[in-house]
């Protein structure tokens, strides 16, 4: 793994720092021509929407992953295609929840973790974005887990037997958080972290579980936004395939 730190003169804050990453990855990742583009999500992809020059933008093509992403980017006039092209895609974009010392991820705060994942795993490379708050030694929230509406009880002693305590995620007035393809969400805290492999797939042999917040293989590149302009530029030296 190799390391790198870059900084601006702009005042101090995080935004700056998100913001000055969104200005690497146009310059250093996407600068070749005739790239498919997966955009997840988070502040760092947003700002690289709005910050996409028109000559970059020109070049490239997009797949999103939300409904918010998308609307950035038609506001941006980017060339949005279906998801036909999926497993065309050259670089994915995303952001992450946590990152543990190994760069395991845990994604799908948002929500969108089923078509980020999709995305993630298809792209020839992964480049992910989080603040200095994400990186962690070992896993210490909850994992978002995408199920079917009709298994919502089914799936708990299951997720229990395997040492998971779920919550169904729901809206600010009790409602169920419903995903974009009809789903609900159950954000589950596990016991012990240490064997992600293992806990990513005793939930794979969970029925009606359709897709984890785990995301297993490393990034191809991962980038830490500091609070002072800076940024730490992690490449994991991965193969993404």
């Amino acid at each position: 793994m190799s390391v790198s730190t870059a900084s601006t003169k702009n005042n101090g804050t995080l935004d700056n720092s998100f913001e000055n990453i969104a200005k690497d990855i146009i310059r250093y990742q996407l600068s070749e021509k005739q790239l498919l583009v997966g955009l997840g999500s988070g502040r760092a992809v947003t700002k690289i929407v709005k910050l996409l020059p028109d000559e970059v933008a020109e070049n490239c093509e997009f797949i999103c992953t939300s409904l918010q992403i998308k609307i950035e980017a038609e506001n941006k006039n980017l060339k949005i295609i279906d998801e036909s092209q999926i497993p065309l895609i050259d670089i994915v974009i995303d952001g992450a929840d946590q990152i543990d010392d190994r760069f395991h991820l845990i994604k799908g705060g948002g929500g969108a973790l089923l078509r980020e994942k999709i995305l993630y795993f298809s792209a020839k490379k992964r480049i992910i974005v989080a603040d200095y708050t994400k990186f962690v030694s070992s896993f210490s929230r909850s994992v978002p887990i995408e199920i079917l509406p009709f298994c919502r009880t089914a799936v708990i002693p299951f997720l229990q037997k395997i040492g998971g305590t779920p919550v169904l995620r729901t809206l600010d007035k009790g409602y169920p958080y419903v995903t974009e393809n009809g789903n609900l969400i159950l954000d589950v805290m596990f016991n012990d972290y240490s064997d992600i492999l293992g806990i990513e797939r005793e939930l794979k042999k969970i029925p009606g579980i359709m897709e984890t917040g785990l995301f297993i293989p490393a990034p191809d590149l991962c980038y830490c936004a500091l609070n002072d302009n800076q940024f730490k530029k992690h490449e994991t030296n991965v193969s993404s395939k």
